[in-house]
């Protein structure tokens, strides 16, 4: 199919969405959420740098490693901290390197590994966990009432659940 114009183009998205979500305020809701979720996780990504020189997807593995009671297998860890494999091997690979992780293989044929925190990790965790609590205290929580947190909460569970059983 050929478009003529970025008008024509705008025109077609809009039609073939509408056939799929008909009702505006689900696409509206969608795009919210979105916007929402990247404003947020860039600004928590931001403060946690200038503030303890971490990324936020490095603080994500230790805590996904400390709430797991210290070590998972790599697999786990990935899905734990929604990064692809390939990618959290890499991650893990520069995270041993600072010394805040270790990996250890738990199979006769090396193909299952296991990544656990050190020390370093957990020192490191418990100097920036602060750091990341009150980004999200102040940037998220402190902007809804009890009432909205809860129903957020709620839905955003439902769609979670109904999604991983689809």
């Amino acid at each position: 199919m050929q478009v003529s114009s970025e008008t024509d183009g705008a025109s077609l998205v809009e039609r073939l969405v509408a056939e799929q979500l008909p009702d505006p305020r689900g696409l509206e809701a969608w795009r919210s959420l979105l916007r929402a979720h990247a404003t947020l996780l860039r600004q928590l990504e931001t403060d946690l740098e200038r503030e303890t020189g971490l990324a936020l997807a490095d603080f994500d593995v230790l805590a996904q490693l400390a709430l797991a009671g210290g070590a998972l297998r790599m697999t786990d860890l990935a899905a734990r901290a929604l990064i692809s494999r390939s990618g959290m091997t890499r991650r893990v690979a520069r995270l041993v390197g600072e010394g805040l992780v270790r990996r250890a293989d738990v199979d006769a044929d090396g193909r299952g590994v296991v990544v656990a925190l050190t020390d370093a990790g957990m020192a490191r965790l418990a100097e920036t966990a602060p750091v990341h609590a009150r980004g999200v205290s102040e940037l998220f929580v402190a902007r809804l009432d009890e009432e909205e947190l809860a129903i957020l909460a709620r839905v955003l569970e439902k769609v979670t659940i109904d999604c991983s059983f689809g």
